[in-house]
């Protein structure tokens, strides 16, 4: 089943990040708390890490986009079939 990575809220005042890199692609395999992007958040910057082990088959938010806590950031597979179906 995939799994969404959001923008977690990682402070009290926090409201927003940027993505300032991704570390994977899609079609790479991620392993659980290994490190996807870095994101931006006052002046801070941050992993994100992936909640899940699996498949990186769509990311959504492009580096130098700003967003919303929660906003989805990308969508990890569970497998390639799966990542097939997201694509």
């Amino acid at each position: 089943m995939a799994v969404d990575v959001i923008l977690p809220k990682w402070g009290l005042t926090m409201e927003d990040g940027t993505v300032v890199a991704w570390h994977k692609s899609v079609g790479d395999t991620v392993a659980e708390g290994e490190v996807l992007a870095e994101i931006e958040t006052e002046k801070v910057e941050t992993d994100l890490e992936s909640p899940c082990a699996g498949i990186l088959a769509r990311i959504l938010v492009e580096e130098d986009d700003t967003v919303d806590v929660g906003t989805v950031l990308a969508v990890i597979a569970a497998d390639e079939a799966e990542a097939a179906s997201l694509a």
